[in-house]
């Protein structure tokens, strides 16, 4: 996996108080083509928690997959965020038998202030996280792991970056909860240290993504992929209240800018609304570009949202051709068992 390195530039930002499937897949026809699997919001519950042994052992079968992206959320949002649980998702991430990219969703740390999650302090469990899904920094799990660009150097590994088949890829570190900026358990607005985490983490953010683009521009790159598990434009939300979304609003505005100036497609993969979607979230028609004061619509920018929760039935698989214009094409893959 070719990874390129930049140096990391000091941010300093405050926040303001923002059909079935997609195009068929093409197949996977030779070295000019490269396909990976995406996930999110699995295992939900003890009926997939039981069967995700299976999910692991169909996409380790998928003969032309060659790298997975879990995008998130491990459990469902009410139910403990144990040692013991987490302990057991990772014994699993490691069957996987080509490079696995988690990205981290709220469940397993956001909300575990709630009481049915066991009222942890969720920081305390982020600490946790980190520490169980990412023993290696800089590389990625799975069976076959990989070296990849972290921010293990600003405390933040699940951050990477990578570039496979002339594509450019960040794993972001983007939660629902309005990022985690939503207030816990018996409190009316985000702790002091709440808010800290959240500040730095964005920055991390807006970092990476500047980074990734800018080294898509430098080495001629076809396209850009996101993932994330925050769903920033949830299409089922018709009147989005500042209150709920502000902690986004310089994130989309970072991607607004660096897609803007991308002259190839650029693509956006996240879980948390549960339901498939594809979309052009920020062009001229939609109602979120308004929202996060976005001044002019981003026709090249393409979001996809996976399967999740209890209807969680399938998986994406995705193949990057550099002879397609649109690059990126896709198919949702039902599961077996």
């Amino acid at each position: 996996m070719r990874v390129r390195r930049t140096p990391v530039i000091s941010v300093c930002l405050a926040l303001i108080g923002l059909a079935l499937g997609g195009p068929a897949a093409a197949a996977d026809s030779g070295p000019q083509t490269y396909t990976f699997a995406v996930i999110g919001d699995i295992p939900y519950g003890p009926a997939q928690i039981a069967r995700f042994p299976a999910v692991v052992d169909q996409i380790n079968a998928d003969r032309p997959v060659k790298l997975v992206t879990h995008l998130g959320d491990i459990k469902d949002g009410s139910s403990v965020c144990s040692d013991e649980y987490f302990a057991q998702v990772k014994t699993q991430f490691d069957r996987f038998a080509d490079p696995l990219v988690y990205t981290v969703g709220d469940n397993e740390w956001t909300d575990c202030h709630r009481v049915n999650n066991g009222g942890y302090n969720p920081l305390e469990r982020l600490a946790r996280i980190r520490k169980v899904f990412f023993p290696e920094p800089g590389r990625t799990l799975g069976r076959h792991s990989v070296k990849v660009e972290s921010q293990v150097a600003q405390g933040i590994p699940e951050d990477v970056r990578f570039t496979r088949g002339d594509v450019a890829f960040a794993a972001l570190h983007i939660v629902g909860s309005n990022n985690s900026m939503a207030p816990w358990t018996g409190r009316t607005a985000p702790t002091p240290e709440q808010t800290a985490e959240v500040l730095n983490r964005t920055a991390a953010v807006m970092q990476s993504i500047r980074d990734t683009f800018a080294q898509a521009r430098a080495e001629h790159d076809k396209a850009v992929v996101l993932l994330t598990q925050a769903d920033m434009f949830d299409p089922t939300v018709t009147s989005p209240s500042f209150a709920d979304y502000y902690a986004f609003q310089p994130i989309v505005q970072e991607i607004a800018r660096e897609a803007a100036n991308f002259r190839g497609p650029v693509y956006l993969f996240n879980g948390d609304s549960h339901v498939y979607n594809s979309d052009k979230p920020l062009a001229a028609t939609s109602a979120w570009t308004k929202f996060y004061g976005v001044t002019a619509p981003v026709d090249n920018l393409s979001r996809i949202t996976v399967d999740g929760s209890t209807g969680d039935n399938d998986y994406l698989r995705v193949t990057i051709d550099s002879r397609n214009p649109a690059v990126l094409s896709w198919t949702r893959v039902p599961f077996t068992s």
